[in-house]
This record gives structure tokens, C-alpha cells and sequence, in this order.
């Protein structure tokens, strides 16, 4: 049977009526099959006995028997359809969740489309018909859903192809000449299309609000790690504060107790020296005495008067009726260690304030570039415009009002006239420099007086050691280190102008109360090379935030 069926196709074992392999096939006396339920039903709903196929009227009802042979074939196609998709995975049986398809009998396949017309979903077997058979053809197709019957009419079962916008709901053709008779009325389609397109726009504006409640999140959690960070730095900067404090405490408290100690040794040994010149002179009595008794108990009269004068005069004996041991003083020491103490802690104090405001203004940094219009002739600047130094040559440039003709100094480019910024310039290996800001109206032709007067706010290096703020007059600045780079933070509305020693994070010096009425220039000053001794240069260097 198995050989027999492989020369046979499918299709002259399918029912015409519901397009499946054959259930219980029975012919009809026109030579037709068709499935026993099927015919039946069909005979049961019709006016006449017809045949579906050829449609030949039979006067009286016909006898149907079932065709065994046929019956025997469709089950041997049926077996082998079963056993083509459970080795197909397109052909593989309907999961949890998935459409079956409607034909299949026993195991239910996945479908792979849903018809419209029909009204069912079919596997890739049952699909067949509707891609071979001209009229299945023009069904229309869709992928697999379930509850096909939410796609007809409820009221008239036809089919929901169009779109009510009055009354904003789906529609068969004979709802639009009754209950939605004058209604705006479309195809599915163009609602179809207008939908997408609000759902796209809506899909864009939930992404749009995603991605922004993702960057919130990336906010949040980068503000989350600078608090880390911040924290790390404060326990950090605490846990130094705390051990040079207990260090201090420490080493104070030993101070204090060698300082007892060597004071107690002092009088324990002023006291042991007392005590031994005492016994010494207890032992020089005692022996005295011993001689006068044995003395007074001779009776040798020429001895005892021989001896007696020498006896009579009493051994050498300091007078010790002023002399004693007096307890030393520690009055105020404990005092002093205190004292020294609050001295430290002021100390580390001052440093951490400092360090939190240089880390402060060190947010306001701004990309400063020099201005070669400005540059006197005798400077050379890079060409990426960040180092300025003195040469030996003076180049032929043009004489423009802003640049300075004699004092060897540049301004930069950028100004400030509110808000804030901040800039470093490395020093290093210079014995001579100046350092600020300058109004853009300032003198800049001939012998230059740098002060506020004049519109020059700046410090300045001579001979390698002195350092002084030309506030007008001058005032001599006491460095404890040797400044390697030097950073400058201005406050328009403030009035401010610091100069901070970036790697010690110290305050060199602020100008303070300053009024600003015009824009401001970093200005700086590299001086004149001094035979090579002064050749290193200013350099601009890029801002790295304080740990």
C-alpha cells in the first residue's frame, strides 16, 4: 500500500468540500468523493441532491458507502503527512501558546497562515489548496491568529473590512448602509496606516522617554560615583587629619613625659649626690666618735693628753642647714603640649580648606591660548600657542596697537567679562616671571608699572627667590615651598583674583574688593632671557582636579 501511495499525488485524496485528506471517503453514483460528514451536511442544508462537483441532480438521496480502498489510501497520505512534519520543523506541532491549525486531525500542527475568507488557520499541508487552487488564491492571508471569529461581524457575520472613524470601531460592509449609515467610513487599510503611523510616533516618543530616563539613570549614577569619590576623598582627607593628629598627640604626650622624667632624674640625682656627701660625712663622725670613746676610756694620763687636742677639733663638715632637695616645677607643661596640639590641627585645617577650595575653582578651567598680535618681538610662542619664552632676537613684526613694544609679556586670547575662570601655567626652571590678568584697555607701549591702578592684577618671581603681589605697593610674599606651577582663578562679580600653588594646594596670594568694569585677559610675562639663565618657558598646562 505503501509503494502504491507514492505513485499516487495528494491532491486525489483531499475532499473538495473542507480540503482535507479524506475522513471516511464514500463516492457518489456521479464517481465523485468526498468525506461521509461532509457530503452528508452538504445534502442536509441544500434544496436539492447535487454534486458539489460536476453538479449532477440526483432525483433521491443516495445510498453512501464507505469506499475502503480510498478510505485505506487517505489514511497511508495521512500517516505519511504526519511523519513529513514531525521530521519538518517548519511542520512541527503547535506549543503552548501558538495557533494550531484548524484541519489537522489528532495532533495539531503550527499553522503558518490564517484565512480571512475562511476563517481558519491552516499548517503547511492544509495550506496547499489556497496556493494551488486558483479561487483559494484570491482568500486573503495573514499570519496566524487565533479567534479568527473576533474578525467577523457579530451582528451580520461578515467580515471586518472597514473602519468606522465616527464611531471609532471596525465595521462589515452591511453596518455602513445600516447602524453606520452616514458615518466616516474607510478601508482598514488607510486606519491601518494612519494608526502605525501614530503608533510610530508614539513609539517614538516612549523611546524618546526611555533614553531619557536612561540618561537619568547614567546621571544618577554618575552622581552617585562622584559622591563615592567625594567620600573616599573626605575619609581619606580625615583619616590623615586624625592620624597626624593622634601623631601629634602621641608625640606630645611623649614629650611631655620625657620632659617629666628627665626633671624627676635631675633632682633624684641632685638628691643621691646630697645623700652620699651626707653618709660620707655620717662615716667621718662615726669614726670620731669611736675615737674619743676608746680614748676616754684609757688610763694613760700622758696618752689621753698627748691626743685629746686633736680629737677636740671636730672633722670638716659642709654646713648643709641651707641645703635641700626642692621638687621640680611642671606648672604650664601640659599647657604648652595642648597648645601645640591646636597648633597642628589649625595647621591641617587650613590645608584641607585650601585644598576644597582649589578643588572648587579648578571647575571654572578654561582652555587659554596665547595672542601673538599682543606678543612683544623678542617673544617666541608655539605654534599650538600653550608656551611662551624670551629669545635673543628681536623679530620684525607688525606694530599694531595691541602689541607690547617694550616689556616682554603676551596676553591670551580668550577674556572674561563675568562668571569666572581659571587657568595654570607651569613655572618651572624660570628665575624670573610675572603672572594675572589685564583690562583690555591697558597701556602697552613703552616702560609698563603693573598694579591694579594701571589695570594689571599679577604676582611676580625675581632672582629665583622673590616673590611679590603688585597690589600697589607691593607686598612681599612668604613661600614655603618653591611654586612648580601656579594656577589663577578670577570672580568678575566678586572682584577676585587668586594665585594658587597647585602642587603644594596653597594660597599664594588673592587680590580682593577688586572692580571690574571691562574685559579681562590672562596676561603673561616671561621676562627677558637673562643671558640663558631665564630661557625655560611659561607653559599653559592642562588642568588635572586635585585628588
Amino acid at each position: 500500500m505503501s509503494a502504491a501511495s507514492c505513485l499516487l499525488s495528494e491532491e486525489q485524496f483531499l475532499c473538495s468540500i473542507c480540503l482535507d485528506v479524506f475522513t471516511d471517503p464514500v463516492s457518489t453514483p456521479c464517481g465523485h468523493n468526498f468525506c461521509k460528514n461532509c457530503i452528508t451536511q452538504h445534502w442536509d442544508v441544500s434544496v436539492q441532491f447535487q454534486c458539489p462537483m460536476c453538479k449532477e441532480v440526483f432525483n433521491t438521496r443516495p445510498k453512501l458507502r464507505v469506499n475502503t480502498f480510498i478510505s485505506e489510501m487517505a489514511a497511508q497520505f495521512r500517516k505519511s503527512a504526519q511523519m513529513k512534519a514531525s521530521s519538518c520543523p517548519d511542520q512541527r506541532c503547535a506549543k503552548p501558546g501558538e495557533v494550531p491549525c484548524d484541519v489537522c486531525t489528532g495532533t495539531k500542527l503550527k499553522a503558518l497562515k490564517s484565512c480571512l475568507v475562511c476563517l481558519a488557520s491552516y499548517c503547511e499541508t492544509h495550506l496547499e489548496p489556497h496556493q494551488r487552487i486558483k479561487s483559494l488564491k484570491k482568500h486573503k492571508l495573514i499570519d496566524p491568529v487565533e479567534n479568527l471569529e473576533d474578525r467577523m461581524c457579530k451582528e451580520h457575520d461578515g467580515p471586518l473590512q472597514l473602519f468606522c472613524k465616527t464611531d471609532q470601531m471596525c465595521v462589515c460592509l452591511l453596518c455602513t448602509v445600516l447602524d453606520h449609515k452616514s458615518h466616516d467610513i474607510v478601508p482598514l487599510k488607510e486606519e491601518y496606516e494612519g494608526k502605525k503611523a501614530e503608533l510610530g510616533k508614539t513609539e517614538a516618543e516612549i523611546q524618546q522617554m526611555i533614553q531619557e530616563r536612561q540618561l537619568k539613570i547614567q546621571e544618577i549614577k554618575h552622581s552617585v560615583e562622584l559622591s563615592k569619590e567625594d567620600a573616599d576623598r573626605e575619609i581619606a582627607d580625615s583619616v590623615r587629619v586624625f592620624t597626624a593628629l593622634m601623631q601629634s598627640v602621641e608625640r606630645g604626650q611623649a614629650e611631655l613625659i620625657e620632659t617629666i622624667e628627665e626633671k624627676q632624674k635631675t633632682t633624684e640625682k641632685q638628691a643621691e649626690g646630697f645623700i652620699t656627701e651626707l653618709e660620707q660625712e655620717i662615716s667621718e663622725l662615726m669614726k670620731r666618735t669611736a675615737e674619743v670613746e676608746q680614748l676616754s676610756r684609757t688610763e694613760d694620763h700622758l696618752h689621753l693628753l698627748q691626743s685629746c687636742p686633736s680629737l677636740n677639733t671636730p672633722p670638716h663638715t659642709k654646713d648643709w642647714t641651707e641645703v635641700s632637695v626642692h621638687r621640680s616645677s611642671y606648672e604650664g607643661t601640659v599647657r604648652r603640649a595642648v597648645a601645640q596640639l591646636e597648633e597642628t590641627l589649625r595647621k591641617e585645617m587650613e590645608k584641607l580648606s585650601v585644598e576644597a577650595e582649589l578643588k572648587r575653582v579648578q571647575q571654572y578651567a578654561v582652555d587659554v591660548t596665547l595672542d601673538p598680535d599682543t606678543a612683544q618681538a623678542y617673544l617666541i610662542l608655539s605654534d599650538d600657542g600653550k608656551q611662551v619664552n624670551c629669545g635673543d632676537v628681536e623679530k620684525n613684526l607688525p606694530e599694531n596697537p595691541e602689541r607690547f613694544s617694550y616689556c616682554a609679556c603676551v596676553l591670551g586670547k580668550q577674556s572674561l567679562s563675568s562668571g569666572r575662570f581659571y587657568y595654570e601655567v607651569q613655572v618651572k626652571g624660570k628665575t624670573d616671571w610675572d603672572l594675572g590678568v589685564a583690562r583690555g584697555s591697558i597701556n602697552r607701549k613703552g616702560q609698563i608699572t603693573l598694579g591694579p591702578e594701571n589695570g594689571y592684577w599679577t604676582i611676580y618671581l625675581r632672582n629665583g627667590n622673590e616673590y611679590e603681589a603688585l597690589a600697589g605697593p607691593s607686598v612681599l610674599l612668604s613661600m614655603k615651598t618653591k611654586p612648580q606651577k601656579v594656577g589663577v582663578f578670577v570672580d568678575y562679580e566678586e572682584g577676585l583674583v587668586s594665585f594658587y600653588d597647585v602642587d603644594a594646594a596653597a594660597l599664594i596670594y588673592s587680590f580682593t574688593g577688586c572692580t571690574f568694569t571691562e574685559k579681562l585677559y590672562p596676561y603673561f610675562g616671561p621676562c627677558f632671557n637673562d643671558g640663558g639663565k631665564n630661557s625655560a618657558p611659561l607653559i599653559i598646562s592642562p588642568v588635572n582636579h586635585t585628588d
